[in-house]
């Protein structure tokens, strides 16, 4: 079953097939829109919904390391930097949504906004992180950088991660709704905390390998 999934993924179809995928919701949400089935509130649906595709986007893209390594699909890692680059996609939208719905484009008020409500600014600030991330997604970019600092660079990630719950959580709080927030939070705390406890212990065991045996009571 492993070495067909692999198979699967490691065919020339696969990042076709993955990019449809990831086009679909925003594809979805242009056919509500131009059919009017986006309920009373079409401007807020769009915002909240590029949103929470974000969300998920980046859910999944941080699944994909844990998924490759406990279940062994190592083609995995061939669909990582595409599904990166839609977590900044879906960012986009969401951003453009909110500064043409919300706010008329006018960039006077848009920086106002940011400055005067927190979860603005919270979310904000993860789109700012996030450029850099999609800005170096290509190979001339990991050259020019070296693998080690690129690596550094993209552990922001994390920090996004914190903060796009944190700008859900102040979102819904107005309306004191946090099922969503705590059901995100969650997956988000388990796919951070595997990362975690995997380096403590791979560091843990490295540096048991290298104590010499016998020698310290001796």
């Amino acid at each position: 079953m492993r070495s067909a999934v692999n198979r699967c993924l490691s065919s020339g179809w696969a990042k076709p097939a993955w990019f449809v995928l990831s086009c679909l919701p925003a594809a979805w949400l242009v056919f509500a829109a131009l059919g009017d089935q986006l309920g009373a509130n079409p401007a807020e649906a769009l915002v909240r919904s590029t949103g929470d595709w974000t969300l998920r986007a980046l859910c999944l893209v941080l699944a994909i390391t844990p998924v490759r390594t406990v279940l062994g699909i190592a083609a995995l890692a061939r669909l990582r930097r595409m599904a990166g680059l839609f977590v900044y996609f879906y960012a986009v939208l969401h951003l453009l949504a909110y500064s043409w719905f919300d706010m008329g484009f006018d960039v006077a008020d848009i920086a106002k906004d940011i400055v005067k409500r927190p979860f603005i600014l919270v979310g904000f600030s993860a789109f700012v992180l996030l450029t850099p991330l999609a800005l170096t997604s290509f190979n001339r970019a990991i050259k020019a950088l070296g693998a080690k600092r690129w690596q550094t660079l993209h552990k922001l990630v994390y920090a996004v991660a914190g903060l796009a719950v944190l700008h859900f959580f102040w979102m819904r709080a107005g309306k004191n709704n946090f099922a969503e927030v705590a059901a995100y939070a969650l997956i988000l705390a388990v796919l951070l905390g595997w990362r975690a406890y995997r380096r403590w212990h791979l560091s843990w065991r490295s540096y048991l390998g290298a104590v010499p045996t016998g020698g310290a009571g001796r």
